[in-house]
């Protein structure tokens, strides 16, 4: 039996509602498309991570909200019950919005959530948001591509399924190609693969940058080398999400920040700051 007839089985083809696969960029919600803003208006539901953000998570009434994503005690929602919850919501004639961070197929499960509506007979559309993998490192100042330095940028997952036997990652074939890699959900694993890149022949003052929920009004950024990202990292405190960029432009930040509007607290900066007691602090205020 086909999805299509598993899904008219139990409902009437025409009561049964949309599933909205939707993308809400990196969480400034200005960076909300008009279609994305909408349909999140017009559903009848919006199940949602984390990812989209407070602001707009705050947008949606509660009434229509449904966390499908991690929450503060250290629960999460298994991919299945999502699954399970999308076509359950859908067959009852729901138009449901499944809202996710940046873009649904980039490390946002969108294409496991397609198959799966499909099988089930249930209609669905997808709406593109702008990736965080791009929109996040521009918003610090950072160019994922630049002539004078790179043509190619490579997206990586450093959070990958837990039940795979191996990683698919191949960091020796990564930092071979020259490019930037792009690290989305890595912080925790960043001392691992700096460590598998610089055995793999890529040069220690490569620098790095760490953006901290790019886009959102609490932003921050630390900057270091590929040698010395992790104490960077531990010293600023840095925490996810964030975003880790691997690669020659991620020395541009440093060169424009003086101009650069919106781009982020420096993190090192502001931890010094911190440390500093009152009466020896500079009356200067920080990026």
């Amino acid at each position: 039996m086909t999805g299509a007839e598993r899904g008219t089985d139990d409902t009437d083809a025409e009561s049964v509602g949309t599933v909205h696969l939707v993308g809400s960029g990196p969480g400034d919600p200005e960076l909300l498309t008009m279609k994305a803003a909408r349909l999140i208006d017009e559903a009848d539901v919006v199940l949602h991570d984390k990812l989209p953000g407070p602001e707009i998570l705050g947008m949606i009434p509660a009434e229509k909200r449904e966390d499908v994503g991690k929450r503060a005690d250290g629960e999460w929602t298994p991919q299945e019950y999502t699954n399970a919850r999308m076509v359950e919501l859908a067959r009852d004639g729901n138009d449901v919005v499944r809202l996710k961070g940046g873009d649904p197929f980039v490390f946002g499960r969108g294409g496991e959530e397609m198959e799966h509506l499909a099988e089930n007979g249930i209609p669905f559309d997808i709406v593109p948001g702008i990736t965080s993998a791009v929109g996040g490192p521009g918003s610090a100042g950072i160019p994922v591509t630049h002539r004078d330095y790179v043509s190619s940028v490579s997206f990586v997952t450093g959070h990958e399924d837990p039940t795979k036997d191996e990683s698919a990652v191949d960091w020796e074939a990564l930092a071979a190609t020259g490019g930037t890699l792009v690290v989305l959900m890595g912080v925790g694993k960043l001392p691992l693969y700096t460590s598998e890149l610089r055995d793999a022949g890529m040069d220690p003052e490569t620098p790095v940058a760490l953006i901290e929920r790019a886009t959102w009004p609490e932003m921050r950024v630390a900057t270091g080398t590929l040698d010395t990202i992790v104490d960077v990292r531990d010293e600023a405190d840095i925490e996810p999400p964030a975003i880790t960029v691997i690669g020659e432009v991620a020395g541009v930040r440093d060169r424009v920040k003086s101009f650069l509007r919106d781009g982020g607290i420096d993190a090192l900066a502001e931890t010094a700051a911190s440390d500093t007691p009152k009466s020896n602090a500079s009356e200067e205020s920080s990026e």
